[in-house]
């Protein structure tokens, strides 16, 4: 059902939570659901926007009229600012960007820089850009593109990653830039978001805590696996698809780190797999396959692999098949131990956050 109004117990926001960043997305609350593939769909994102905070899409894992639908569903379903992730080599992305802006959809996200005339093209449009930077230097150059805002992921954060810590590199992009920046990387509590309003961050990001709520539609199975995680049982692999990605250490895992020589036949395969899927030509795929071969300077075995990495994301995230998948997570995952609702979190992180606020002033 679509919600046009916040409770009325939930109406007086903490002064000291609004900032530059609720501001900018007109949420209530500086708390970001991000866009993770075959995670963050309409009903993930849903939770997080009626709960205050701004949920974010994953369309790189969609087809356009997948992308089409869910974006209809979640204005369907509520009246609160929302975002989409968005790939920026994808093929059809200025028909996604087009579409975003018709749709009245608040911000766009990427994890890859966005052009300096797409960043343009948003802005001039109304909508809110913010790139996903891992360095500083990464910082400054699309602040100067013109975009509204970034999202600064530290090494401990899932998926994709860097090396350095949230600690170091958020104070050193937050130096850097006159643009709000969103904390990412092991963010999932109320002490965290104190920490990071703290430093000077405008809000935190968090994928692994919002994966696991009750609004997420990864598999129960799936959950548990995630809940039974402790904080050392995670690994940073480059075996995937030739970047590091941080990932639950399982027997999957340290199988591809191990078969270097057998990786390439079974890979191609499930990337001409993951083609029909997503509808993608393949023209279009071997194209954007020698692009990412040359820009990356991957072997034909992490190409293959790369082309082939949603595929094992998707077998664990949405099929449940945890023996031939892979799965996500930041390293928050081995202090994270319920599933509540989007509502039932964020208003948790908000509270604890007051507190952290009323002891440090006392």
């Amino acid at each position: 059902p679509r919600v046009d109004a916040m409770p009325s117990d939930t109406t007086a926001v903490d002064p000291r939570l609004h900032t530059r960043a609720t501001e900018l997305f007109g949420v209530r609350f500086p708390i970001v659901q991000t866009g993770m593939g075959w995670v963050a769909g309409a009903s993930l994102v849903t939770g997080t926007a009626n709960a205050g905070g701004l949920g974010i899409l994953a369309s790189a894992t969609m087809t356009l009229p997948e992308m089409k639908t869910a974006i209809a569903e979640v204005k369907d379903r509520t009246d609160q600012p929302f975002g989409v992730n968005l790939r920026t080599d994808a093929a059809d992305v200025e028909e996604r960007v087009d579409h975003l802006i018709a749709q009245g959809v608040k911000v766009a996200s990427f994890a890859q820089a966005p052009r300096p005339d797409m960043v343009k093209k948003l802005k001039d449009s109304g909508v809110v850009v913010m790139p996903t930077v891992g360095a500083k230097r990464h910082a400054e150059k699309v602040a100067e593109w013109g975009v509204d805002a970034v999202l600064c992921q530290g090494g401990e954060g899932g998926g994709h990653t860097g090396t350095v810590p949230t600690s170091l590199l958020l104070p050193q992009v937050i130096d850097a830039v006159d643009i709000p920046v969103i904390a990412a990387g092991g963010f999932h509590d109320g002490k965290g978001l104190a920490a990071a309003l703290a430093w000077g961050a405008s809000g935190i990001a968090m994928g692994t805590r919002f994966l696991l709520t009750a609004d997420s539609k990864v598999p129960d199975e799936i959950k548990a696996i995630y809940l039974g995680t402790p904080v050392t049982g995670t690994v940073v692999s480059t075996a995937i698809d030739g970047a590091p990605q941080r990932v639950i250490r399982t027997e999957m895992v340290d199988e591809l780190e191990r078969s270097r020589l057998t990786r390439l036949p079974k890979a191609a395969l499930n990337a001409l797999r993951f083609r029909k899927l997503t509808g993608t030509s393949m023209p279009d795929l071997l194209s954007e396959g020698l692009a990412m071969k040359k820009n990356q300077d991957l072997s034909w075995s992490q190409l293959a692999m790369a082309a082939n990495a949603p595929m094992l994301t998707k077998a664990t995230l949405v099929d449940g098949n945890a023996e031939v998948g892979i799965l996500p997570t930041g390293q928050c995952v081995g202090v994270v131990d319920d599933l509540p609702t989007c509502e039932e979190l964020i208003t948790r992180i908000v509270a604890e956050a007051g507190e952290r606020f009323d002891a440090l002033c006392s």
